[in-house]
């Protein structure tokens, strides 16, 4: 007996204690080694390669067509089967998402960047198609500031169990906020061009 028989032996620099067997442990502890046997697994049917308990009726589905040219990550050898076809990629978005798809790996942090960087460039320049459009888009609703000021969501409001308690005051921020960056280096930018017209 070893005066470390209660010291798990993680925190030992040796191994002072004999490890216990595995009839030993499944004796000790209940349902040790439980999934030892690949019988005794609830997901072994699964891991058993079963030709015809798929009810598939294709060896490889057939392929929709429309894949060429279309986005697709570098580990894969062509375009899965099926594929969406609503959101084509287009423009400068377009551009960064397939510069993402065609160099990098989806393992790598530039892949992801790269899509977040598109998505950004495409919602600005969705703004600034609604600027141009005559039809700008609706900030003050878009931050929820006037549901907010109903009788309802006041008294909503007011509810401590609410989980946007603590940052509702930031949302108008989020939304408004590039909104109010942009006019601002628009009127700089416009002061800046008319100063040098004079």
């Amino acid at each position: 007996m070893s005066d470390h028989d209660d010291v798990p032996l993680a925190y030992l620099p040796s191994k002072p204690r004999a490890v216990p067997t595995q009839e030993q442990l499944r004796a000790r502890v209940p349902g040790w080694g439980a999934d030892l046997d690949p019988a005794d697994r609830p997901s072994h049917p699964k891991l058993q390669y079963a030709p015809g308990a798929s009810g598939a009726h294709w060896e490889f589905p057939e392929r929709q067509p429309g894949g060429e040219g279309r986005e697709r990550s570098i580990e894969h050898a062509f375009v899965t089967p099926v594929f969406g076809t609503a959101q084509p990629l287009h423009g400068l978005s377009g551009a960064i998402r397939r510069v993402a798809y065609d160099r990098y790996s989806e393992g790598r942090l530039a892949h992801w960047l790269l899509l977040v960087v598109g998505d950004r460039v495409d919602s600005t320049g969705a703004h600034l198609r609604s600027l141009v459009s005559g039809r700008p888009d609706d900030l003050l609703r878009e931050t929820g500031v006037t549901a907010e000021a109903r009788k309802e969501a006041r008294a909503t409001s007011r509810d401590r169990t609410r989980v946007d308690r603590r940052h509702r005051w930031l949302d108008p921020l989020i939304v408004a906020g590039p909104w109010v960056v942009t006019g601002v280096v628009a009127v700089r930018g416009v002061a800046k061009v008319v100063r040098a017209l004079r």
